[in-house]
């Protein structure tokens, strides 16, 4: 069977890879600790609930408009003035299956065969096969001093004659890191003389702890969006643990939103009814629920620290934001995938492999589950690689002893 080259080459998605091999484990019995999925716990807020529910029992489930629904963009335009401080017209707002294919939708529709995009590590994994996808070249710029914050200098020494667009996470996923003002106007600066894209993936922006502030692009512009570089991406899945509606948008100029429609409708069609009504019942509903789980996300990550503290060995910047830490285990072991693999092994914890991200040597553990699975989790690996921690430990109702050390 003769299959084609572009698509064979994509990588399979190490996080959902490790999460069936999870499922696969939990369905023999056995006591799998899942830290490598971000998916907050959550139930989804009841005004999405409600929504949705009104809409499906209305029976009107039908084709909506490629770029959506009038209703949605006006929640996304009204979030936009609230966060942003941009107001914005409806020409500028598309609704899509999710952040992720906002994103892949955006590079699909501003990059020509061989055109670069600029992606910073640590990086969310999708980043740079989905430029491979539209057959773009991902220039990965890599912080030297072992931080995950990049300097601009080398931001701006990766530009070339043929870089289309950068891509900014901020938060961090995987690392939690937030970049300071300087470097994202310093940023924002460059793509506007240069005229590139800045692609900013915001679905983090407010899952921040200990007062942080992840400043927004469109405050280093004078530009308003039609005339700005800046695209911005969000969605529902993170602040609202509303992963399985699949509702994201982007905000950007008119332009761009018209090719991306076009692109939108000869894929998917349209966004589903029933998920948008959910996320504007979620956009227009009480908003506390955002702010009660961004508390319960840092009281997890202030558990985790200090469950890190006790790891000889293991090197921890502090996540700033988002729901994921980026540890360094070089000590143990330099090779992340074979890390991982063996932590699913011998302590049957689910992790994802930095080198996924661009940072080999360190694995990514989310902490948007359980407390329990935080602290039994982190004393699963510490028992696994760390020689000063006790030589026995309880993995569901079996008592373990390591014997490779």
């Amino acid at each position: 069977m003769r299959l084609s080259k572009l698509a064979s080459d994509i990588a399979e998605s190490p996080t959902l890879a490790l999460n069936e091999e999870a499922r696969q484990l939990r369905e023999r019995g056995e006591a799998v600790i899942n830290l490598g999925i971000g998916e907050p716990k959550n139930k989804a807020p009841i005004g999405a609930i409600l929504a949705s529910a009104a809409k499906l029992t209305s029976g009107e489930v039908k084709y909506t408009p490629p770029d959506g629904l009038p209703s949605m963009k006006k929640a996304v335009i009204r979030y936009t003035e609230e966060n942003y401080n941009r107001l914005v017209a409806p020409e500028n707002v598309i609704i899509t299956n999710g952040a992720k294919q906002s994103l892949h939708n955006i590079l699909y529709s501003i990059l020509n065969p061989q055109d670069e995009v600029i992606v910073i590590a640590p990086y969310w994994v999708s980043y740079t096969e989905m430029v491979r996808m539209c057959m773009g070249i991902p220039v990965i710029v890599t912080p030297e001093d072992g931080s995950f914050v990049p300097r601009f200098e080398d931001i701006e020494r990766a530009v070339t004659s043929s870089t289309r667009a950068i891509v900014l996470n901020s938060p961090n996923n995987p690392s939690g890191a937030i970049y300071p003002p300087e470097i994202i106007g310093k940023v924002v600066d460059l793509c506007e003389k240069r005229s590139m894209y800045l692609v900013c993936d915001d679905i983090y922006h407010k899952l921040i702890f200990d007062g942080n502030v992840a400043p927004p692009a469109y405050s280093f512009t004078k530009y308003e969006v039609d005339h700005s570089h800046v695209v911005v991406v969000n969605g529902v899945a993170k602040l609202y643990g509303m992963t399985g509606f699949r509702i994201g948008w982007v905000v950007g100029p008119r332009d761009l939103v018209a090719v991306m429609t076009n692109v939108l409708a000869q894929t998917t069609s349209c966004v589903s009814p029933i998920a948008q009504a959910a996320a504007e019942g979620a956009l227009n509903g009480v908003q506390s629920v955002v702010e009660a789980l961004r508390l319960q996300i840092q009281n997890h990550r202030d558990i985790l620290v200090r469950e890190m503290k006790s790891f000889t060995g293991a090197r921890l910047v502090p996540p700033q934001g988002t729901f994921y830490a980026l540890p360094d285990l070089r000590a143990f072991n330099g090779n992340s995938v074979e890390l991982s693999k063996f932590l699913l092994k011998k302590a049957l914890v689910v992790t994802v492999p930095g080198r996924e991200f661009g940072m080999e040597g360190h694995i990514r553990l989310s902490f948007s589950g359980s407390v329990k699975d935080i602290t039994d989790g982190i004393a699963r690996i510490k028992w696994a690689l760390d020689p000063t921690s006790p030589n026995e430990i309880y993995i569901g109702d079996r008592r373990m002893i390591r014997d490779w050390m």
